[in-house]
């Protein structure tokens, strides 16, 4: 069986990969450098897993800029493109997977189109009206930035919005490519399937979004933090996960997931999705104010990315803090050696990591690293567990 995947990110190259084990993939990208990078077998993204795999494995895999090429023939569409919020329409532009719905129908009219971008809710329905075509579904994706291909292989569960047989072909694709077999598999309405999606995104936010705000209240009042989050977790409702204070939530998904969950309650009475959108803000705020008050002349910010292994630094929410102390007339300097420039909105990048220790009066880390461990008396870190 052909399969065409569109978008090479974390989502749409694990699933590619995956998938080539047993089918045929062409996957489709505008970027010729990555797709160029695939065909030699190495990955663009970091992942051990997905890097592993392309060098080791024999895969039945190809990469293109030519979207006939990839779509001629697919019994599958899978779209993976990226979904950004647009703050002006409170809405996730879209435009890149209604364009890909479209070459679809043209290159590959009988194809079954499966959305794995996330999109607002009812957008499924929308583009079954607007193109005639009832074989378009969403199927959510619960990937790990980092472990990608590692979370398409060992899934926590499958859900794919489609409940007739052609879902069900599709489902098939995934158990057969995963190494774990007993997952649990859900059929739903396409529009249920993607409010799945934004209400877990949603609550991962707010168990991050509560544990910070405990934190807060335990570093204004001098207590330990840790204790009392050992404390709290011991209860097995709640569990010892996902509780490691930050300085708030980030990357590609939770800030645009959130934002776009709280814009589908424009008529629906609601307290908490807002909350939880603001206590992001409000975290960084607090944060700012802490490095602030010990009155650095130069901070050095370590790391731009969200979390160890990881590539990404996309609203991660360091850059939140950076924004507010350079607004106070606190210099920044940066240390992330993903960055090729010398300046990063006019902090000096400075990727000697001995000259950055040693120029910088404070250093903050979202995330601790033994780098880091000859200068702790200068660091700010809210990583009490040393985890993700």
């Amino acid at each position: 069986m052909k399969i065409a995947v569109v978008g090479l990110g974390y989502v749409g190259l694990s699933l590619a990969v995956l998938l080539s084990q047993h089918n045929r993939v062409m996957a489709l990208d505008i970027n010729r450098a990555r797709v160029e990078m695939i065909n030699r077998r190495t990955s663009p993204l970091e992942d051990a897993e997905l890097q592993d795999w392309l060098q080791t494995r024999t895969l039945d895999l190809t990469t293109t800029t030519e979207a006939a090429e990839a779509l001629e023939g697919a019994a599958f569409v899978i779209i993976a493109t990226p979904t950004n919020y647009d703050t002006r329409t409170h809405r996730f532009d879209i435009s890149s997977v209604a364009q890909i719905v479209e070459q679809a129908r043209q290159f590959a009219p009988d194809a079954q189109i499966v959305i794995k971008s996330t999109i607002p809710v009812g957008c499924t329905e929308e583009l079954r009206e607007t193109y005639g075509y009832d074989g378009i579904f969403f199927s959510p994706e619960f990937l790990r930035e980092g472990r990608a291909l590692y979370d398409n292989l060992y899934p926590s569960r499958i859900v794919v919005g489609d409940q007739g047989p052609e879902g069900q072909r599709f489902a098939s694709l995934l158990t057969e490519a995963a190494i774990r077999k007993d997952m649990p598999v859900l059929f739903t309405g396409p529009t249920e399937a993607e409010a799945i999606k934004l209400f877990s995104n949603t609550y991962l936010a707010m168990r991050v979004a509560y544990f910070n705000e405990l934190d807060s209240y335990a570093v204004a009042r001098h207590l330990n933090t840790r204790e009392i989050i050992e404390g709290v977790c011991l209860d097995p409702r709640i569990g010892d996960h996902y509780n490691n204070p930050s300085f708030g939530y980030g990357g590609y998904c939770l800030p645009k997931d959130t934002k776009q969950l709280l814009a589908n309650y424009n008529d629906v009475p609601q307290s908490l999705i807002q909350a939880i959108v603001e206590s992001n803000r409000t975290r960084k705020d607090f944060i700012a104010d802490q490095i602030i008050a010990r009155k650095p002349r130069r901070v050095g910010v370590y790391r731009l990315v969200m979390k160890a292994g990881s590539d990404n630094f996309r609203d991660s929410s360091i850059q939140g803090i950076m924004k507010r102390i350079k607004a106070k007339g606190i210099e920044c300097i940066v240390y992330e050696p993903v960055l090729e420039s010398s300046d990063f909105f006019n902090s000096r990048v400075v990727n000697d990591l001995a000259e950055f220790k040693a120029q910088s009066d404070l250093i903050i880390a979202n995330r601790m690293s033994g780098d880091l461990d000859d200068v702790t008396e200068k660091v700010m870190t809210r990583d009490l567990f040393a985890v993700d």
